[in-house]
């Protein structure tokens, strides 16, 4: 692949028109022709070359954004297989959808796949609304529809975690610095982990915690909140922009509450191993997750499946995270309204046991029955067997 197919693809197409519309911010999209251009190109490429490995009996399950014209393509080449795709990120509405300029193509292009799976009902509702607006959309039975003269399945799968294996990573003792380091904490800990994106609410996040300060003083000096946040696609410009309006929230927030023994808010730019973030998951007190838009959001889940089921955290949940659908028994905020969520944060640090618990099983049963297994084997059950 050339430079600048890549950067046409993957860059600008994908990263600065997929992905800020379908996460409702219009405003961060930049939208060029030639990008568009580029990115059916590199599916193109990409189904020409698959071809040759592909037997007639193979299902073919496709993944993410940047593979939303891939079916067509696989069809051009004569491809008959059963072919499935899952959307692991939101499907806007029509008011978001409708600004984009080769939407009916790519509505087009996604009625050539078999099986289109999405994270939650409201996704595959848009998507068919969507769908309703520039083409006739028959209802058929059993979640399928006919659209441009072909007949599509569309469900929703919610996507899991494997339970079992965190709670065992989770199990394990922490290292000793940070064993030590969480023994001179001596309070409560909230706990973010996010890769570094606008679209995880972590300026909202910060202005929250902030309020939670300034509103519940009771707090100050007996608690610290810890966001790790990793940069991703730093050669974006709106996520180096992110990145900047971070590290200024967390000194302005330390100025102004820190004390010689007390530093509240601890903004890591850093990447951890996941079986590291299991354990600190279990060690902290809270939660903290305030996506403004999310097709699912796992870190809820591997939070909730790291607790210890004797003494577990509490988990602070978007209501606009996929994940929300299923983990009824968080505490839901809306991430917009930081008094909200501040509200939450002191309801969270000072519940008792025995609401955290039954919290906690309501939520672990769900994670447990929707497991990463569970939603792998319903698609691909759905995929082989044509309804």
């Amino acid at each position: 692949m050339k430079q600048s197919e890549y950067d046409q693809y993957y860059l600008n197409f994908s990263n600065t028109v997929i992905w800020p519309a379908f996460h409702y911010r219009l405003d961060l999209v930049q939208y060029q022709r030639e990008d568009y251009d580029g990115y059916c190109r590199v599916n193109e490429m990409l189904a020409e070359r698959l071809k040759p490995l592909v037997n007639d009996d193979d299902i073919l399950w496709i993944h993410y954004y940047h593979l939303l014209p891939f079916a067509a393509d696989c069809r051009k080449l004569g491809m008959k297989n059963r072919i499935g795709f899952f959307l692991h990120i939101p499907f806007p509405t029509s008011e978001i959808f409708n600004a984009l300029p080769p939407r009916k193509e790519l509505l087009e292009k996604l009625c050539e796949y078999d099986l289109l799976g999405f994270q939650a009902e409201s996704d595959r509702q848009a998507f068919i609304e969507n769908l309703a607006l520039v083409t006739t959309v028959e209802d058929l039975d059993d979640d399928r529809i006919k659209a441009y003269n072909k007949p599509v399945t569309a469900r929703v799968y919610p996507i899991g975690v494997e339970p079992e294996s965190i709670r065992e990573l989770a199990e394990g003792p922490l290292p000793p610095k940070l064993a030590h380091l969480r023994d001179k904490m001596n309070g409560q800990l909230i706990i973010s982990v996010d890769r570094l994106d606008y679209s995880k609410g972590l300026t909202e996040r910060f202005q929250a915690y902030e309020t939670l300060l300034e509103n519940y003083p009771q707090h100050r000096g007996k608690i610290r909140y810890f966001q790790i946040a990793p940069t991703s696609r730093g050669d974006v410009q709106a996520y180096q922009d992110i990145r900047h309006e971070l590290e200024t929230e967390a000194g302005r927030i330390n100025g102004h509450f820190s004390t010689l023994e007390w530093t509240p808010l601890f903004y890591l730019n850093q990447h951890h191993e996941r079986s590291l973030l299991m354990k600190i998951f279990r060690h902290c007190e809270v939660g903290l997750v305030t996506p403004l838009r999310d097709g699912m959001n796992l870190v809820a889940k591997e939070y909730v499946a790291s607790q210890n089921p004797n003494d577990p955290g509490v988990l602070i949940l978007s209501r606009f995270a996929g994940a929300a659908n299923e983990l009824t028994s968080a505490l839901l905020v809306n991430p917009y309204d930081r008094d909200g969520v501040a509200a939450a944060l002191d309801k969270a640090l000072s519940m008792p046991l025995s609401e955290r618990k039954v919290r906690y099983q309501e939520m672990i049963a769900v994670i447990k029955k929707n497991d990463i297994l569970h939603w792998r084997q319903s698609f691909l059950t759905d995929l082989k067997n044509p309804f």
